[in-house]
């Protein structure tokens, strides 16, 4: 049972740590709403590293971000978030095949192998903690500027790269609390009853009595 919640949650920690990549690379985390437009010629999408504009005939242009200190804040809070995932995923997978009980990978010592296993699950808690708090982030600055009357700027709807970033949050917090849950148990199973048999000063244990004053049926006569 241990084996296959470990299976189950490297293979969960790994769909989110490779759905990071692909939410990365998505160019659609924004893209500029439709709302009360009757011909729309142009579309606007953005993700954190640029900005594409396309046309109604199919032609577009996309141009990285000049300045990283002339962004707004949480553009720059989401990239350092999505990287510092991306290494704590990367720990988490190294961690977790270290530490898994069917992997000959740091010799036959399970206690220790559950310790290492549980700090993979740490390391997928973090990752999916820093990509919830990225995309949340950056969704709730697209739906305060949606909803606000007064701003002036360009209104943007919730992209799909922001959706494949939940994704990614969602499952590796799964893949961590499997691996604290399967170290939880097997600790608990690892814990063996020792029964403490008290010996009184001076005597000696009893085993040893029990040998020196067990009587021998068989003299030496016997083997001649």
């Amino acid at each position: 049972m241990q084996e296959i919640i470990e299976v189950v949650a490297l293979f969960l920690g790994f769909s989110s740590w490779i759905l990071i990549l692909v939410s990365l690379q998505d160019q659609y985390w924004k893209e500029s709403s439709t709302e009360g437009s009757v011909i729309t010629t142009s579309t606007i999408y953005e993700n954190l590293w640029m900005s594409c504009a396309s046309d109604s005939t199919g032609i577009y242009n996309c141009r990285d971000f000049p300045s990283l200190f002339a962004l707004p804040g949480y553009i720059q809070a989401s990239r350092a978030l999505m990287i510092a995932a991306i290494v704590f995923g990367t720990f988490g997978l190294v961690a977790t095949l270290i530490g898994m009980q069917c992997s000959k990978i740091g010799g036959e010592n399970y206690i220790l192998k559950g310790r290492i296993a549980a700090i993979g699950g740490v390391f997928f808690l973090l990752q999916g903690i820093c990509t919830m708090i990225a995309v949340s982030w950056y969704a709730a600055n697209i739906t305060q500027q949606f909803f606000d009357q007064f701003y002036p700027g360009t209104k943007y709807e919730i992209g799909e790269g922001l959706y494949i970033g939940w994704c990614s949050a969602t499952l590796a917090l799964c893949g961590g609390s499997c691996l604290m849950c399967s170290c939880r148990f097997k600790s608990d199973n690892e814990k063996v009853p020792y029964q403490y048999q008290p010996t009184s000063r001076g005597h000696a244990p009893s085993a040893v009595a029990a040998s020196q004053s067990a009587p021998s049926y068989y003299g030496r006569n016997a083997y001649v």
